[in-house]
């Protein structure tokens, strides 16, 4: 194995490695040839060591790259295994032979015996001057540390930074992930991935199955790999007690990328150390539970389709334990007098869901809308349970408006879902009066408005309402009177003017009147069914502008 490779140490943040050390033009000249251990390249060179001694171990630490000419090495195999286990045993990085005085070619119990523990063995064709080698990779090792010192300085800074300005758990998550190079998940201790901002790979490759993946990685007293996927984890706290935890995850398998590496170095130990204490900080700082604030994004990301994809979606909501597989979805809007019992119910329907066992995601969209998404099997009857979520939200706020979109065969259709329901509740308005067999507005609650409210853009639309109604609004305006209500409820009275003046607490003469005068100023005839359907549209379709 040839190696003529570009000159330099490793990248930033990574210690010197065996294959750095044998890339730099000081060895390169002596045309190195891995002969065992061509896997293990990647260790990291702590310190350059020349030895010509029969027993070189005993002078070593770990991690160092040991130079020889073969001169010390035994003659008989049992010696040369004794040389190699040595090494082997305290962690030597590999050894390095040249071929020059003693041996032209390595002996082969020293190759069997390197193969046998997996110590790569390395040697040189051409003279090297070893003494110049020991400088470069010295010199390049202490400049590494203090490079890697000013790094962690830098860390600690930034993280100081973000905790001095009260930062939330999103920036606090970015930061790390841009650090590190590695995606980065905080979780609650139920496994529910809250928040994850990816590097180097995709939301649905992080959270696919994140449950059973987080369940199999055991929590660590201190922060270090834990768990088959080697994930690098850290305890997070609340109040002295332990709240969840931050995960750090490898780069994803074929991935390669300048800053993420498939093994954590010590930087990305201190980063997410740092990261675990910022979230303590932030946890007692921002006291809006983050479970709920992660349904808040979930829902309005999904209402408003800003995932990159469907695949990241159903991976992040499946991570905050809804159902995505064989399931069906269902949109609900809960629109709330005040923003004070919109919080309430926000804090309180999950728990009166859970206890129905209702899957469903419950966040604030607006300050007194609340966004419920329901998920179902796909055989399950929804308006039941619409109505129990309606039962649920009108005992914590009982003046609660719901309104619903229709069933959403999958995620990716929750987007339509939403918009549905929104169209419902502004169609519908909070005083709408409910159905009588359910306490909830669905399309079917809307019907000409609903036509209306989908062309109110429409500047025929306007136009019909302002021909038909414009007089009368204006004459209305000049002289104080409320004529287009009595029209209003005359109209709602299917044209029998007894029920309209009942409706509007006059007497019949005074209705009588006060439609003689309307038929005057719009220059129409009340008794006609046409002309009083073409009124009732136009204020319907007033209604609907006004709305807007």
């Amino acid at each position: 194995m040839n190696y003529n490779q570009p000159a330099g140490p490793g990248p930033p943040g990574r210690p010197l490695t065996v294959a750095d050390v044998l890339a730099l033009p000081v060895l390169s000249a002596g045309r190195p040839q891995v002969v065992t251990g061509s896997t293990r390249l990647d260790r990291p060179v702590r310190w350059v060591h020349i030895t010509e001694l029969t027993d070189p171990a005993s002078f070593l630490k770990g991690g160092e790259l040991v130079l020889t000419t073969g001169m010390p090495l035994p003659d008989e195999p049992a010696g040369v295994r004794r040389y190699v286990d040595e090494l082997a045993d305290i962690g030597a990085a590999a050894l390095v032979i040249e071929l020059v005085r003693r041996y032209h070619r390595p002996p082969e119990a020293l190759v069997q015996a390197c193969r046998t523990r997996g110590l790569p063995l390395v040697t040189l064709t051409e003279d090297v001057n070893f003494l110049e080698v020991t400088q470069v990779v010295h010199t390049l090792i202490l400049g590494n540390q203090a490079d890697a010192m000013r790094r962690t300085q830098r860390i600690h800074e930034a993280f100081t930074a973000l905790t001095l300005r009260g930062a939330g758990p999103e920036d606090v998550l970015r930061a790390a992930a841009e650090m590190s190079g590695h995606t980065v998940v905080l979780e609650n201790l139920v496994h529910q991935a809250l928040l994850c901002e990816p590097s180097g790979g995709t939301t649905e490759t992080a959270l696919t199955d994140w449950e059973r993946r987080s369940r199999a990685t055991p929590p660590a007293d201190r922060t270090g790999r834990s768990g088959p996927e080697g994930w690098l984890v850290a305890s997070v706290e609340y109040q002295g007690e332990g709240w969840g935890r931050v995960a750090m995850l490898p780069a994803p398998t074929g991935t390669s990328t300048s800053t993420a590496s498939p093994v954590f170095g010590s930087e990305d130990v201190t980063v997410l150390e740092r990261t675990a204490m910022a979230l303590t900080i932030a946890r007692l700082i921002h006291t809006t539970p983050w479970e709920r604030t992660a349904h808040r994004n979930a829902l309005r990301d999904l209402a408003e389709q800003r995932h990159r994809s469907p695949a990241d979606a159903r991976a992040r909501v499946a991570a905050l334990g809804l159902p995505t597989e064989n399931a069906c979805f269902i949109a609900v809007l809960a629109d709330i007098p005040t923003a004070e019992d919109t919080a309430k119910t926000e804090a309180r329907l999950p728990e009166e869901l859970r206890t129905t066992g209702t899957k469903a995601l419950v966040g604030r969209l607006a300050p007194t809308r609340l966004g419920i998404l329901l998920a179902l099997r796909p055989s399950q009857p929804w308006r039941p349970a619409v109505e129990q979520v309606s039962r649920a939200a009108h005992g914590v706020a009982p003046g609660a408006t719901l309104c619903v979109g229709s069933p959403a065969p999958a995620l990716a259709d929750v987007a339509r879902s939403f918009r549905e329901a929104a169209r419902v509740a502004e169609a519908t308005g909070p005083g709408r009066p409910l159905p009588t067999d359910r306490s909830f507005h669905e399309r079917s609650d809307i019907g000409l408005r609903r036509l209306l409210f989908a062309l109110r853009d429409d500047t025929r639309i306007q136009d019909c309402a302002e021909r038909q109604l414009g007089r009368l609004i204006d004459h209305d305006t000049r002289h104080g009177t409320d004529l287009l209500s009595i029209l209003r409820q005359y109209l709602d009275a299917a044209g029998n003017k007894t029920v309209a003046a009942r409706a509007s607490g006059l007497s019949r003469e005074t209705v009588y009147q006060r439609l003689r005068t309307i038929e005057r100023i719009l220059d129409c005839d009340l008794e006609s069914g046409e002309q009083r359907t073409e009124l009732h549209v136009a204020l319907s379709a007033l209604d609907v502008l006004r709305a807007r």
